[in-house]
């Protein structure tokens, strides 16, 4: 007697924005400064990489590996004693990939009442990986509200920017000369 066949999985339902959002924050120290007295760009990306992991695997409901930081932007310096706030969502997600969106906040630490400066924005993209290190589904993303599905429009802009250039990389491998 054979078995009959498993039927396919059924998809992951759909997750809201929301249902994912985080927010990390440190204090910055003397130890986390540069030759300038400023904290150092990897102190920033450690924390973003940090509060995206946690993002991801919310939203996938598992392990998620970082796959690439798609952008980094610095624009205000990090100074000793500021209060940092990496706050992230996932923008978007695919068959197994996400990308997360991260916007780094600083506040004073001996100015109460100054509103926080953005210092930083970055976009990172994270793979679901089962127990065996292989990809896994990832539920897709439901936006919530007007600025949710503008991320997601702009995620799919910078998806297709990835995959343009690495065809175009690979392509101008084939051609080079050795």
């Amino acid at each position: 007697m054979t078995e009959a066949p498993l039927p396919p999985a059924e998809p992951p339902a759909g997750k809201p924005t929301s249902a994912a959002r985080s927010t990390l924050s440190r204090i910055m120290t003397v130890l986390d400064t540069n030759l300038l007295g400023t904290v150092h760009g990897g102190v920033v990306m450690k924390l973003v990489d940090d509060v995206a992991g946690v993002v991801a695997q919310r939203h996938s409901g598992g392990a998620a590996v970082t796959a690439s930081m798609d952008e980094m932007v610095f624009l205000q310096p990090v100074r000793v004693g500021d209060l940092v706030h990496a706050e992230a969502q996932v923008n978007w997600a695919g068959r197994t990939s996400m990308e997360v969106g991260v916007r780094v906040l600083a506040e004073p630490w001996n100015e109460a009442g100054v509103p926080p400066t953005r210092v930083a924005t970055a976009y990172l993209v994270f793979v679901a990986v089962d127990d065996e290190g292989r990809p896994r589904e990832v539920p897709p993303v439901l936006p919530e509200t007007a600025e949710d599905r503008r991320r997601v429009g702009e995620a799919e802009i910078r998806r297709a920017h990835r995959l343009a250039r690495r065809a175009a990389i690979l392509q101008s491998r084939k051609t080079a000369t050795p």
